[in-house]
C-alpha cells in the first residue's frame, strides 16, 4: 500500500524542468529585499557605465584644450551618447574581445562614430576603473552623510523630550546609578556624531585616481604630448576639475592604492558599530518593557505566539551591521596582497565588498531613523524598575543625614547592610517587592530620616547632571552640524522602511 509519506517522497524528489521557471535565479537579498533605490543606483551599471563615457569625454575635451587633434563634433559625439548605451552591443563585444573595457569602447564608439579614433586615448582600463570607483565611493558617502545627520536630528528630539525621564542605569547590566532616557540617547547619538566626523573627513580628502597611464608614470601621455611634462600635468589637473575632483592620488601604480577602500570601510564598519550597540540596547530596553520600536497596526510578531512584540527592525539592523562590521577585513587582505603596481586579484573582490558595504549601511541608516522617529517609551514601567532599585541606592543619603543628626557613621552602616541583606533576600527569595524603605522606617536609628524619606526618595535626586549634560550636548555638539547641513534635512529619502 502507497503510503501519503511515500507519495510526498515521489512528488518531491526531482525539482521539475518547467516549474517556477521566472524564479530559479538567485537574488541577492540585500538588493532585492532591503537596499534603497537612491544607494542602488549608485552602483547600478547605469551609474557605472556612464561614468565611465564621462571619463574618457572628459579626458578627450581636455586632451582637445591642450592642444591634440581632437574636433568639436567628437566631442558633441561624444556628449550626445553619455547616457546612450547599448547595453547588449556591450556584452557582446566583450564576449569577443575577452575584455570589458574595451567592449564598452566599441559599443560608445559605435554610436559615436567620429570619436571612434579618440575614445580612450592614452588611457588605461583603470582610467575608467578606478577613477569611476571614486565617483561611486564619492556619490555613496554624499548618502551616507546626509542619512547620518538625519538620523541625529531624529534622535535629538528623543534625547530632548525625554531628558529629565530617570531611569535605570547599567553596568556590567546590573542595576547601577540613574540616568535619564534622554542621557543614554546622547550616548548613541556621540558614536555616530563621531562616525560623521569620520565620514565628513573622507569625503573632504577622497582624490582622483587621474590620469596616470599603465603603470603610474603617465608615460603614454608623455608620448602624446611631445615629452612636454607640464602639459601632462595639466592634463591630470584638468581631468580632476571636470569630474569634481579638487585634487588626484600624488603617486599611483596602475590602481590607485587600495589602502583608501580599507579607510572606507572602517568608516562604514564604524558606523555599523554605532548602529549595533544603539538597537542592542533597544533590543535590551524591549525586553525589559520600557520601550517599544515602532509596530504597525498589521504586524505579525510570531506565527506562533500572537501576542509578541519583537524588536525585529532592531534585529535587523545588528544582523546587517554584523555583515558590514566584517568587511575592512576582506579590504585589508586587498590592499595588502597586491603586488607591486598592481595585480588583479583586487577585482572581484571589490566588485562584491565595495557597494555591499554601502548597500548595507544605507538600509542600516534608514531603519535607524525610523526606529528612532517612532521609539516607544512607557515612563512608568521605567520608574517602576527605577523604584525596585532606588531604595538601595538611596542608602547613602539616608546615612549622611542621620549622620548629621548625631548618628553614628559605623553603627548606621552596619544597621544598613543587615537591612539591605534582609530586603534584598525578600526580592531574590519570595519574589516580593523591595521593602528596605518600610524596614528604615521602622528602625529607630533611623528616626532622624523618617519624615524625609519619600522626599528623598525623588529619583530626580539620584540623576546626577543628566539632564543640563543632554541639553549641553545638543547645543553645543548636535546643533552646530544640524545648522551646517540644515539644507540635507530638507531632502526627502526616496524610499524608506518596507520590511
Amino acid at each position: 500500500m502507497t503510503t501519503n509519506a511515500d507519495k510526498f517522497l515521489e512528488a518531491s524528489a526531482e525539482f521539475p524542468d518547467d516549474a517556477l521557471t521566472d524564479h530559479r535565479v538567485y537574488e541577492h537579498p540585500l538588493v532585492q529585499r532591503y537596499a534603497t533605490k537612491e544607494m542602488s543606483f549608485v552602483w547600478s551599471p547605469a551609474m557605472k557605465f556612464s561614468t565611465w563615457r564621462k571619463l574618457w569625454t572628459a579626458l578627450a575635451t581636455a586632451e582637445q584644450e591642450l592642444g591634440l587633434d581632437i574636433s568639436d563634433q567628437q566631442l558633441e559625439q561624444m556628449r550626445a551618447n553619455l547616457y546612450n548605451i547599448d547595453f547588449a552591443l556591450a556584452a557582446e563585444k566583450e564576449k569577443e574581445f575577452r575584455h570589458d573595457v574595451m567592449g564598452h569602447v566599441h559599443a560608445f564608439g559605435t554610436q559615436a562614430p567620429l570619436a571612434m579614433p579618440v575614445i580612450h586615448l592614452g588611457a588605461t582600463s583603470c582610467y575608467v576603473g578606478d577613477n569611476t570607483d571614486l565617483v561611486q565611493i564619492r556619490a555613496a558617502l554624499q548618502l551616507v552623510h546626509r542619512k547620518l545627520v538625519k538620523v541625529l536630528a531624529t534622535l535629538k528630539g528623543f534625547a530632548q523630550q525625554h531628558k529629565d525621564l530617570p531611569t535605570l542605569g547599567f553596568t556590567h547590566y546590573q542595576p547601577a546609578q540613574l540616568t535619564t532616557v534622554g542621557k543614554r540617547c546622547t550616548l548613541w547619538m556621540q558614536d555616530l556624531l563621531l562616525d560623521l566626523q569620520r565620514v565628513e573627513h573622507e569625503m573632504e580628502t577622497l582624490p582622483m585616481r587621474g590620469v596616470k597611464g599603465t603603470t603610474g608614470t603617465q608615460a603614454s601621455f608623455l608620448e602624446l604630448f611631445d615629452g612636454d611634462h607640464d602639459k601632462v600635468k595639466q592634463l591630470n589637473q584638468r581631468v580632476c576639475q571636470l569630474m569634481g575632483f579638487e585634487k588626484a592620488i600624488a603617486v599611483s601604480g596602475q590602481t590607485y592604492t587600495r589602502k583608501i577602500e580599507f579607510y572606507i570601510l572602517s568608516v562604514l564598519s564604524g558606523i555599523a558599530q554605532s548602529a549595533y550597540k544603539m538597537c542592542g540596547d533597544i533590543r535590551l530596553l524591549a525586553n525589559l518593557k520600557q520601550v517599544e520600536e515602532p509596530f504597525a497596526k498589521t504586524q505579525i510578531g510570531s506565527s506562533a505566539m500572537a501576542y509578541k512584540r519583537n524588536p525585529m527592525r532592531s534585529e535587523r539592523v545588528c544582523s546587517l551591521a554584523r555583515y558590514v562590521m566584517g568587511l575592512p577585513d576582506g579590504a585589508a587582505h586587498t590592499h595588502a596582497q597586491q603586488w607591486f603596481e598592481r595585480t588583479l586579484d583586487d577585482s572581484a573582490i571589490r566588485r562584491v565588498i565595495l557597494p555591499e558595504a554601502f548597500l548595507g549601511t544605507d538600509v542600516i541608516l534608514n531603519l535607524l531613523d525610523n526606529i528612532s522617529d517612532g521609539l516607544h517609551v512607557w515612563p512608568e514601567v521605567v520608574r517602576s524598575h527605577v523604584m525596585a532599585e532606588l531604595p538601595f541606592m538611596a542608602t547613602e543619603n539616608i546615612m549622611m543625614e542621620c549622620v548629621k543628626a548625631g548618628g553614628d557613621r559605623q553603627e548606621l552602616h552596619e544597621e544598613i547592610r543587615v537591612l539591605s541583606m534582609e530586603a534584598g533576600a525578600v526580592v531574590k527569595g519570595q519574589g516580593k517587592p523591595n521593602d528596605l524603605m518600610e524596614r528604615i522606617k521602622g528602625n529607630a536609628k533611623f528616626a532622624a530620616v523618617h519624615d524625609k524619606l519619600d522626599e528623598m526618595m525623588d529619583p530626580q535626586l539620584f540623576v546626577g547632571r543628566a539632564p543640563e549634560q543632554v541639553v549641553e550636548f545638543l547645543e553645543q555638539e548636535i546643533d552646530p552640524v544640524l545648522e551646517a547641513n540644515r539644507e540635507l534635512l530638507q531632502i526627502e529619502s526616496v524610499d524608506g522602511v518596507n520590511v
